[in-house]
């Protein structure tokens, strides 16, 4: 596919795609197999959900109260499809400037992780504050968690995944 050309896939050319990565890929010997997918309730999450066990879905929403609701309607198709929702992760919840660490500003407003929380019962697994690195490493294809270990974004990051590591393996062990 050209870099500029744009990627349309709806129903069963999507549906496809995802079982040829899941099947098809040589993954090796993994722990864990994590699938970032776009918001909402489309064919992706549904493929996904019909085509493999899943331990469990983590939804990840900026605090704005329209992506809250996006979040909201998917968090619930996964409990339709019974998926396992292990907790909710606010994205860009604040925003620290490089040139003053110590300070947070509410860019995208503030709380609405803990809001879902509260009202559907979920654990927040962690807030991941919107830092330069991220967009830096990003751009260089290096995890914040690499370039910059001790940055608030990567021990936010680190916490969030052992956290679900955690609820992984407990489920497991229950299963």
């Amino acid at each position: 596919i050209d870099r500029d050309q744009p990627v349309i896939w709806r129903g069963p050319m999507l549906n496809g795609i995802i079982r040829q990565f899941l099947y098809q890929v040589e993954w090796g010997e993994l722990d864990y197999l994590v699938v970032d997918l776009p918001p909402g309730t489309g064919d992706a999450q549904l493929t996904l959900a019909q085509a493999v066990p899943m331990a469990g879905a983590v939804i990840v929403s900026t605090p704005q109260a329209v992506a809250i609701s996006d979040a909201r309607r998917g968090l619930k198709m996964f409990q339709q499809l019974q998926v396992p929702v292990l907790g909710i992760v606010e994205n860009m919840s604040v925003f620290i400037p490089p040139d003053a660490p110590e300070k947070r500003y509410d860019i995208f407003g503030s709380g609405g992780g803990e809001l879902l929380s509260q009202e559907l019962g979920l654990p927040v697994l962690g807030c991941i504050p919107l830092e330069m690195a991220v967009r830096e490493g990003g751009d260089a294809g290096i995890p914040i968690v690499v370039q910059y270990p001790d940055s608030e974004s990567a021990k936010a990051l680190r916490a969030m995944a052992q956290q679900v590591a955690a609820k992984v393996s407990m489920a497991a062990l229950a299963a």
